[in-house]
């Protein structure tokens, strides 16, 4: 099971291009409340003519700390980096982003999870692509790599703008 996973890896296949049944589906509907008080909130109506990529985190979650510079080169490409802070505190998630930057474009809160849940995150980090429809059409589970986004993610979000 080892060399057959190895062999794939090599040839190219992704491990963390994680299969959801929400693939190809629109957005399930949320509206969460902005991470930082006075900034608008987020909601399912946002997803909505734009190319979106939303990405959960929390402050507590080490492999969000090593996605956290790659994040920062989804900038100038015309997509719109949304991060939702999953089961954290505010005031915790308003730190990681004051100690490492804000690559986000907009940050809303999820504190029970409620919103992560319905879209099937099963840990942090995750990501996920959408298009200006509001459908999901890609999903990173685990850290977003330089690879994986210059590769699969960017070329995508190329081809759906």
């Amino acid at each position: 099971m080892f060399f057959w996973r190895l062999q794939q890896t090599a040839a190219g296949d992704t491990p963390n291009l994680i299969p959801s049944v929400l693939i190809d589906k629109p957005a399930p509907a949320f509206a969460l409340k902005p991470l930082y008080p006075g900034q608008p909130s987020f909601a399912t109506t946002d997803l909505k003519g734009r190319v979106t990529l939303v990405n959960f985190f929390a402050s507590w979650c080490l492999p969000c700390r090593a996605e956290h510079p790659v994040l920062r080169l989804v900038q100038g490409h015309g997509i719109a980096l949304v991060g939702i802070a999953y089961k954290d505190k505010p005031d915790d998630a308003q730190g990681l982003l004051a100690e490492l930057g804000n690559p986000y474009t907009r940050v809303a809160a999820d504190a029970d999870g409620r919103t992560g849940i319905d879209f099937g995150v099963s840990g942090v980090p995750e990501t996920y692509l959408i298009d200006k429809n509001g459908i999901i059409r890609r999903k990173v589970a685990g850290p977003l790599t330089e690879d994986v986004l210059k590769n699969d993610i960017l070329p995508l979000a190329e081809k759906l703008q």
